[in-house]
């Protein structure tokens, strides 16, 4: 006689919740929950199903006296609750996220955006978007997509391209599958990324007997991949040929917490470290092996030794057109490549000597591999050299030492009382326009949290959503004994423009944040971009219409300062750089969140990188400033390179 398995009645979306709320990750012996909570904004889609499920968990926990097994935070804008799950994830690296819900049609595919971001930067977030009706019994319902040839495709198939695994839960007895499939992927380093699950939202309501083993505490164990012996050797012997090599540190060596592990490689070889957008502060940025950032908006420091650099090993970077200034960064005619990565698909590039591996994992048995290697006294000293004098341009943009601050500051100066008033512990945030690369070339980290620019998808309107994420991470590690942190979120006019509505959820979740607010009238990056390119900066400024029919009248009489305090914030104007540094300090001391708004010269640019980013200039055109672009896009084009020659084979 067989035994019935015990068994609970709940709704598919009920069971989702208390599945979701009862998963953990493990590393290096470190249990966590996996979902901090669940973000969501609720409409007919999501109401009655996800929303009902989240509700009755957080009453079930008040009435126990404990915490809800999913918290809820409502958010104003679907993209921008990826977002803030994304950054928080990020904060986190990697090892916890949350769930974010949508209603179906419009509310669903406004996550599109934030799935391509998560997926491009390599980071989970769990998205549940609501699905049109499985069992069709209304059809065409309200915001359903009617497709001639195909009836069971709906606007979330639009995720598939977006998402590292995609499910349709269409009747219950799939949601386990889907549920173990989803988590899978989540916790997989070298999968990572946006994962969608779509609820009809019939099927959201469906009661189902589910077996208890489904709502068991599960924890996934994320594993530290080691290096194959044969590819850590090929690695080492590259390495000890190398007369000039230089390292680049990515993402991954944050993610795997290896920032120790590079620093003793660094110290024991004398190899210098550029640092990739996602990898800044690897190394800080005071450390003797440390030459800042890479590529396009990298220092002249680190990109005069790429020129020069026989072996260049890459450590967690996915090698993106800006760390590698459209492959023009490294000019060395018989140039090897060794990539450490978790992930294949990175390793492989660049025909490089791949290895495999952790982060953290490769670069403890590549230091072994290579003890007694050095590279020299000349290239510590070149090294030393390019690196003082890129810390003496930083000093002198910053004017740190400028008498007169009774002067409007320009984005340079306001990036600089913000890196020299804020603590050593605090984080910059930013994603979008001219602050990522100048932030990327001249802000000096000394934590290696400090630092949180969105660069993979660059994606305006993430800066106060992600910061808020970054806040809450924050105050989360706050709470479990970590020292504080204060985040400040860089961000320009137009990014702000763009999802400034997150300020409401910074107000109603009481998340301190700090908003650098810079007004300079336009799309200051696209507009030096375009007069680069020989567009002359049209289409990029925020001026009146006048007779002529053109874009040059006046400034618009927009007050984003009114804006900020209309959403609820603590509003600070500067127009000074005494009263901007006066503006942080009572910022820093508040403990409410701020929006600090500076009026800046957008004409003002941080220096030159001494490299180049790849973005076609018209082939033909008849205005001049196009064709002289032209020429010189067709000298940088001539210095690309495709590296396909196999490295192991020089």
């Amino acid at each position: 006689m067989t035994t019935a398995r015990p068994t609970t009645r709940l709704t598919v979306a009920q069971a989702t919740v208390r599945f979701l709320a009862n998963q953990h990750v493990e590393r290096d012996g470190v249990r966590t929950k996996l979902f901090a909570g669940a973000l969501g904004i609720f409409g007919h889609g999501n109401v009655a199903g996800l929303g009902q499920a989240l509700l009755q968990d957080e009453l079930e926990a008040l009435e126990a006296g404990r915490e809800p097994g999913l918290p809820y935070v409502l958010g104003r804008n679907e993209q921008a609750m990826v977002h803030t799950a994304v950054a928080y994830a990020r904060a986190k690296d990697r090892l916890q996220t949350w769930a974010v819900t949508a209603s179906v049609g419009p509310g669903s595919t406004n996550m599109l955006t934030g799935a391509a971001l998560a997926t491009i930067n390599r980071l989970p977030v769990l998205l549940l978007p609501a699905d049109t009706f499985a069992t069709r019994s209304a059809g065409p319902l309200l915001q359903e997509l009617e497709r001639p040839e195909s009836g069971d495709v709906t606007v979330n198939d639009a995720f598939r391209p977006l998402s590292r695994y995609f499910d349709r839960v269409w009747r219950p007895e799939q949601l386990p599958g889907a549920l173990l499939g989803a988590m899978r992927v989540l916790t997989d380093p070298a999968e990572t990324g946006a994962v969608t699950v779509c609820f009809p939202q019939d099927v959201q309501a469906e009661a189902h007997d589910w077996d208890d083993d489904l709502f068991a505490e599960r924890t996934w164990h994320v594993g530290r991949p080691l290096p194959e012996r044969a590819a850590l050797a090929r690695a080492a012997d590259m390495i000890r040929s190398a007369q000039n090599p230089l390292l680049i540190a990515g993402g991954g060596v944050h993610y795997s917490g290896a920032q120790a592990a590079l620093a003793a490689l660094a110290e024991a070889t004398g190899i210098p470290v550029g640092q990739s957008q996602a990898g800044k502060g690897a190394l800080p940025f005071d450390h003797p092996q440390s030459v800042g950032a890479i590529g396009s908006t990298g220092t002249t420091a680190a990109n005069a030794l790429a020129r020069e650099a026989d072996v260049v090993i890459g450590v967690g970077t996915r090698f993106q057109d800006f760390t590698t200034a459209s492959r023009t960064a490294f000019q060395n005619p018989g140039v090897r490549f060794v990539t450490l990565n978790v992930a294949s698909l990175d390793a492989a590039k660049h025909s490089a000597v791949s290895v495999v591996a952790d982060a953290r994992e490769g670069l403890e048995a590549l230091a072994s591999a290579l003890d007694g290697y050095d590279v020299g006294d000349d290239h510590r000293a070149r090294t030393a050299e390019l690196k003082a004098a890129w810390d003496a341009t930083v000093a002198s943009v910053y004017a740190r030492d400028s008498g007169d601050l009774d002067v409007q500051p320009d984005q340079n100066q306001v990036l600089g009382a913000v890196n020299e008033l804020s603590d050593p512990r605090d984080v910059v945030v930013c994603a979008a326009g001219s602050m990522p690369g100048d932030l990327h070339k001249l802000w000096q980290v000394r934590d290696a949290k400090g630092y949180h620019v969105e660069y993979g998808y660059s994606c305006m309107g993430y800066e106060v959503a992600g910061g808020i994420g970054v806040a809450m991470a924050a105050e989360d590690d706050a709470r479990r004994g970590a020292a504080p942190r204060d985040v400040f979120v860089m961000v320009g006019d137009g990014s702000y423009l763009m999802m400034a509505t997150e300020l409401v959820t910074a107000v109603q979740e009481g998340v301190k944040v700090i908003i650098v607010l810079v007004q300079n009238h336009g799309y200051a990056s696209i507009g030096s971009l375009s007069e680069q390119l020989g567009s002359q900066r049209f289409g990029t400024r925020y001026r009146a219409r006048t007779s002529s029919g053109r874009l040059d009248g006046d400034f618009l009489p927009v007050d984003l300062a009114a804006n900020a305090a209309s959403l609820g914030m603590h509003v600070v104007r500067t127009s000074t750089r005494k009263e901007l540094e006066a503006a942080i300090l009572d910022a820093k001391a508040s403990t409410e969140s701020t929006v600090i708004h500076v009026d800046t010269d957008p004409f003002v640019d941080a220096p030159s990188s001494d490299s180049w980013w790849d973005v076609p200039v018209s082939e033909v055109s008849a205005l001049e400033s196009t064709q002289r672009a032209r020429g010189v896009y067709e000298q940088h084009k001539a210095r690309q390179r495709q590296f396909l020659k196999p490295s192991e084979s020089n």
